[in-house]
């Protein structure tokens, strides 16, 4: 029986560009052409007839060619769709195999209309996923569940929406809310338009870090490997470029448009003190951020630069300290732990408030009537104290984006205590995350975990980094 011979079938067409081509020639090999795809009405008919000629003619040659053509093709997976040329990637459909062992659909980039109803949990869980494996970054790979391992790819997988999108069409899934609006699950996304190569990234929204809101929890796909961490609203670099949205598909959990509920009033409305036992390492619970937001109105805002929070830290020692030392009282009067003594003056507001870091060293304490200025102090970085030891400038130093010659003489320290693998260049005045990553290098050294060891440095740090 003579075999058909065929011709390379390309159907007319409004739009010529690669991926409409690309389409096309997918669906002409597979079935009928849709008018909407640029086929022909006549076609349909024509079209059926000549593939089911075609595979009775392979089947009657004994051939094994209709079987090869249902094995999955190993190759290099699809060809994008609409690459840019950006950092980013493009716009392409799932790419080699998945873990599975079965290739994934080669589904078609940009087609909000198809997204997939996911709720925020589950949305939080994949993005763990990459997290826990620990996912290289890189603008060319796949990993195994077909998702490009960049940025846009990784928010792509998040979301589930089947393809792999850039920044440039992420928002075309989305729609723009508010900061006051963000939840778990959401985006903050920066695309420029003008030059993609220049700062656009996009980070999945995991929760609010701390009760002022100044701080995230971001996932985000960078170099080196996928990571979670605490992130200042809304990026380290172009902040206010940061814009975010809400994923049309997400459903369940939270409802975005329901009121939320108002945070629980605090309990501490008298000068009665609350018991010691509330208080000191392991205490959680509203006294201490009660605690923390006095000690912030009586000029102890350098101590808290992520504000006050339910959980005791170091910080809630070193303020209570600060401020005990303020009213003049030494050794165990000035232990950092709230007593009677110490929560009654700073119900009542009365007493000395915490004095600034002035030039020298000084700190003379002034009474409530005199406000002072602790977001603006200036430091000693070149004048040592008794124990050789620089004087400490204070956590509102160490910042995101603020610039200190304090900032300088730490990475210095860093470098010469061998924890300055974090820079490319430099250090300089400037806090950077390589700053705070390789302060916290130091301080799990020290054997610190949790709030201990978040990468901005306190007294205790300060003082063993230049010891």
């Amino acid at each position: 029986m003579p075999m058909p011979v065929f011709e390379d079938y390309e159907p007319a067409g409004d739009c010529l560009c690669l991926g409409c081509a690309q389409r096309r020639r997918v669906l002409a090999r597979g079935r009928a052409i849709p008018l909407r795809d640029g086929g022909h009405p006549a076609v349909r008919g024509a079209r059926r007839a000549l593939v089911l000629a075609t595979a009775a003619g392979v089947v009657l040659s004994g051939g094994g060619t209709a079987l090869a053509v249902n094995k999955p093709v190993p190759g290099p997976g699809p060809v994008a769709l609409d690459d840019p040329g950006t950092p980013q990637g493009g716009r392409a459909p799932l790419h080699g195999r998945p873990a599975t062992g079965t290739r994934p659909p080669a589904g078609l980039p940009g087609a909000p209309s198809a997204v997939r109803r996911i709720d925020r949990a589950t949305i939080i869980n994949r993005a763990k996923v990459w997290l826990d494996a620990k996912v290289p970054y890189s603008m060319s790979e796949y990993w195994t569940d077909g998702y490009r391992q960049d940025c846009s790819g990784y928010v792509s997988m998040a979301w589930n929406l089947g393809t792999n999108e850039w920044t440039g069409s992420l928002d075309k899934f989305a729609t723009p809310i508010t900061k006051d609006e963000l939840l778990p699950g959401d985006m903050l996304l920066f695309h420029n338009p003008a030059d993609p190569n220049k700062g656009s990234h996009v980070v999945l929204f995991g929760g609010w870090a701390d009760e002022t809101r100044t701080h995230y929890v971001a996932y985000e796909q960078t170099r080196p490997t996928t990571r979670k961490q605490a992130t200042p609203y809304g990026y380290w670099t172009n902040s206010a470029k940061y814009l975010p949205y809400r994923f049309n598909g997400v459903t369940g959990g939270i409802v975005p448009d329901a009121p939320q509920p108002a945070p629980a009033p605090v309990p501490v409305v008298s000068t009665t003190f609350p018991g010691a036992s509330k208080f000191g390492p392991g205490a959680d619970n509203a006294y201490v951020a009660e605690l923390g937001n006095m000690l912030i109105g009586r000029g102890g805002t350098r101590f808290y630069p992520k504000g006050a929070h339910t959980r005791w830290a170091d910080a809630d020692r070193q303020a209570t300290q600060a401020f005990q030392k303020a009213q003049g009282w030494t050794g165990t009067d000035a232990d950092g732990l709230p007593g009677t003594h110490t929560w009654r003056l700073l119900v009542e507001r009365t007493g000395k408030d915490i004095p600034p870091v002035a030039a020298g060293g000084s700190t003379t304490p002034t009474s409530p009537s005199a406000p002072t200025s602790p977001t603006s102090p200036t430091a000693p970085t070149g004048q040592a104290g008794p124990s050789g030891v620089p004087a400490y400038p204070g956590l509102w130093a160490f910042r995101p984006g603020s610039s200190h010659p304090a900032v300088s003489a730490l990475g210095r320290q860093l470098v010469k205590k061998g924890f300055g693998k974090h820079y490319t260049s430099g250090p300089g005045p400037r806090w950077s995350e390589a700053d705070r990553r390789n302060v916290e290098a130091f301080q799990r050294a020290q054997g610190w975990r949790g709030a201990s060891a978040d990468g901005y440095p306190g007294p205790e740090t300060w003082r063993r980094l230049f010891a």
